[in-house]
């Protein structure tokens, strides 16, 4: 999964940063409004952390923009300003939930996980595929088959968990490679196809139907909400 951090603080970005690298996600940082607002436009994200006071642009102007032109990214605002005005603004901006500083990173990966697993459509914490056989606890970054902890490198992690939030959909090699990689990786079209194998090779061949042409289809599990 891959997320946009838009915050001026350096070191809080940086902070969410590592927080957001540690639990397997790719994180981009944009460090102003007008940058914030190219990428969210320009790049493919999962979800967006913006702050509300940021130079050049405010955040409430970039999450309005993004909106009026059709970018339905889940937005979490940050913000330092305590009172609930500025939370309502925010919110009837087009925001999906907010957080106020200072916070718990805990809480910051809680609520992010929850607002991607809301914009999927999915209502449960775990993620199942393979009727069952395969749970995906994304909080914990822990994925079991048959009840056994599965070995997985970070980029296979990250393309299971972004198949698993479009499982029965035919996602493409395009839309994976740019949900996998960070703003400034040499993203290679073809490492996908070997990643793809390999999780194939540590589940089952069936898990992953290959639509030719199309793209990748994770089946979906007979308990799926």
């Amino acid at each position: 999964m891959r997320i946009l951090i838009v915050e001026d603080n350096t070191e809080l970005a940086r902070q969410i940063k590592s927080t957001l690298e540690h639990a397997l996600y790719v994180a981009d940082v944009a460090f102003d409004g007008d940058e914030g607002l190219f990428l969210g436009d320009t790049e493919s994200y999962d979800a967006v952390i913006l702050d509300l006071g940021l130079p050049k642009l405010d955040g409430i102007e970039v999450l309005e923009r993004w909106r009026a032109g059709g970018n339905r990214v889940p937005v979490l605002i940050l913000t330092s300003r305590h009172t609930w005005r500025e939370k309502v603004a925010g919110l009837r901006a087009g925001a999906d939930d907010y957080l106020a500083k200072p916070f718990e990173y805990e809480e910051l990966l809680a609520r992010l996980e929850a607002l991607i697993r809301r914009s999927a459509g999915h209502a449960q914490a775990l993620l199942a595929c393979g009727c069952g056989r395969v749970l995906m606890d994304p909080s914990s970054a822990r994925v079991t088959l048959d009840g056994q902890l599965v070995d997985l490198t970070a980029l296979e992690f990250r393309t299971l968990h972004y198949l698993m939030q479009r499982r029965g959909e035919v996602v493409s090699k395009t839309e994976l490679t740019e949900h996998i990689y960070g703003q400034d990786f040499d993203r290679d079209s073809n490492v996908i196809e070997v990643l793809i194998n390999r999780l194939r090779g540590k589940f089952c061949p069936e898990m992953i139907v290959t639509r030719r042409g199309l793209g990748y289809q994770l089946q979906r599990s007979t308990s799926d909400a």
